[in-house]
């Protein structure tokens, strides 16, 4: 075959590819800070291989659920089961990409160097909750709405109203760290990063609350194949050690 016509051939084979095969694009993800250290460490890998870039936006699950409400452009929410369940009840996200991430608990966070709390049992996280002067968790965290209810539950709710702070536009390791409140509640996986606030452990089996992080295609991307593979990459057994690294069990 002369060079003319291997010429043509391969312009005919380009022609008929699908556009984005061959090309890389941008993937517009919008995660649960609950998954920020698993997608810090699995995007850039990610992008390694294949050679598509992800532009990230972290946020609390609910304020990215609002934001999607509102019309914000994305191709794949990784959020809360809840809040993907919602959004695909509402048509935003296409039910058949669906995919549990990773499974995490809550835990309590302490400034680094303060002495640890006794919450092995839900008896002695009664009494570290009564001995602490502050408390706090973030107003749009997932945890947060578990909080409140597993105060009521131990019979402590009056006292803890007055010593809780809830937050916006901070963390609560954060908070913990510049001394703002003596504990601080939320996934394991937002404790463990933080440099100037430690793990504490995990809240007591008792009153322990588990939250399932999962991931879907926005019903309306252009982008579709992209992220579906971005979404099947954190969901496949080579990323469990990595999401076990960070606090969680792979869903």
């Amino acid at each position: 075959m002369g060079k003319g016509a291997i010429g043509a051939a391969v312009a005919a084979l380009g022609a008929w590819l699908p556009a984005e095969m061959g090309r890389a694009v941008e993937i517009r993800v919008l995660s649960s800070n609950g998954l920020k250290t698993v997608v810090e460490e699995l995007g850039p890998q990610f992008e390694e291989s294949t050679r598509d870039r992800l532009a990230v936006r972290f946020a609390p699950a609910a304020e990215l659920k609002a934001a999607i409400e509102k019309g914000a452009a994305f191709d794949l929410a990784i959020l809360t089961a809840a809040a993907i369940d919602d959004l695909i009840r509402q048509g935003r996200l296409a039910a058949p990409t669906r995919a549990d991430v990773a499974k995490s608990g809550a835990g309590v966070a302490i400034r680094k160097g303060a002495p640890r709390p006794d919450i092995s049992t839900a008896d002695a996280f009664k009494r570290s909750l009564l001995a602490a002067k502050s408390v706090a968790y973030a107003e749009a965290g997932a945890t947060a709405a578990n909080m409140s209810k597993i105060f009521e539950r131990l019979g402590i709710g009056a006292e803890m109203k007055k010593k809780t702070r809830v937050l916006s536009g901070i963390s609560a390791p954060d908070a913990v760290a510049r001394g703002e409140a003596e504990l601080g509640f939320t996934q394991i996986s937002e404790i463990l990063p933080v440099a100037g606030a430690e793990f504490a452990g995990p809240l007591p089996p008792e009153v322990q609350v588990y939250t399932i992080f999962s991931a879907a295609v926005a019903a309306n991307t252009g982008q579709a194949a992209a992220a579906r593979s971005f979404l099947e990459s954190l969901a496949a057994p080579a990323a469990g050690p990595v999401i076990r690294a960070k606090g969680m069990e792979p869903g």
